[in-house]
């Protein structure tokens, strides 16, 4: 299927490991060109190699911490400036630490706010303002989580944190409709990279600190399709919708990715 995306200019935040590294190659795949933002520029930039190996125009790499308003518009400029437009962005960059909510401390909750929400402000604010005078459309589609849609333990904070996302990107959706922008949030639930996949700056670098095996199968054990997601299963969905050609009609909405834990109609 053909998503018109070869040459597109596309900017990916947290692109070098993980969901964030998927959703790349996947862009690559469909010849965009391609803007990393990422801490992590040495996993970026064997991303973004790679990525040109897989078929991508093109693939820059910008150092980024997404909290930072100076770095997210050095970012925007870079990507404007290299391939003369701004036409899909993936708010991917996110951060937890799994414990429960009493646990937690102010220091954790401003932690998780900045990277997992100002982080999306900052960079939806960046997108706008190129998309909007362009007049030519565009795509912002933010990684969520099933924790925002029904609760999960140990998520609290996070969780709260994605469901402000969902809100945002409805919110934006309608704000931004008449400029043939369109809006979206994926949702996924339990993702496990490969060893390859993870940056030096994931929260994955100790993986059973998030899951151990113990408790990955009994996951897999209660979701309807038997079977914890991959990085792929994220990054189908988010190219996907940042195709005017195939997802032109869709905008502020939230769809899960997650093997069937979460089913809200």
């Amino acid at each position: 299927m053909d998503l018109e995306l070869a040459g597109k200019s596309v900017v990916v935040t947290g692109g070098g490991s993980n969901i964030g590294r998927a959703i790349v190659l996947q862009f690559a795949e469909e010849g965009a060109n391609i803007t990393i933002g990422d801490i992590d520029t040495a996993s970026a930039e064997k991303v973004a190699k790679l990525a040109i190996e897989r078929g991508a125009a093109d693939a820059q790499v910008v150092k980024t911490d997404v909290t930072s308003i100076d770095d997210v518009n050095a970012l925007f400029n870079a990507a404007t400036s290299k391939y003369g437009s701004l036409d899909a962005l993936v708010n991917n960059v996110g951060w937890d630490n799994l414990m429960l909510f009493t646990e937690t401390t102010p220091e954790f909750w401003n932690k998780v706010i900045n990277i997992n929400y100002v982080g999306v402000l900052n960079c939806c604010k960046a997108a706008l303002d190129i998309m909007i005078p362009q007049g030519t459309g565009g795509s912002i589609v933010s990684i969520s989580s099933d924790a925002s849609r029904q609760g999960e333990p140990r998520e609290a904070v996070y969780g709260g944190v994605k469901a402000a996302i969902n809100s945002l990107m409805k919110t934006l959706a309608k704000e931004n409709g008449r400029f043939q922008i369109r809006c979206n949030a994926v949702c996924p639930g339990v993702t496990i990279p490969a060893d390859d996949e993870v940056g030096n700056e994931s929260m994955w670098t100790n993986k059973d600190a998030m899951f151990n095996d113990d408790q990955l199968a009994k996951v897999a054990k209660m979701l309807p399709l038997k079977k914890v997601g991959r990085p792929q299963d994220v990054a189908n969905p988010v190219v996907f919708l940042s195709s005017a050609k195939r997802a032109g009609h869709i905008t502020g909405q939230v769809l899960s990715a997650s093997g069937g834990y979460s089913m809200i109609g």
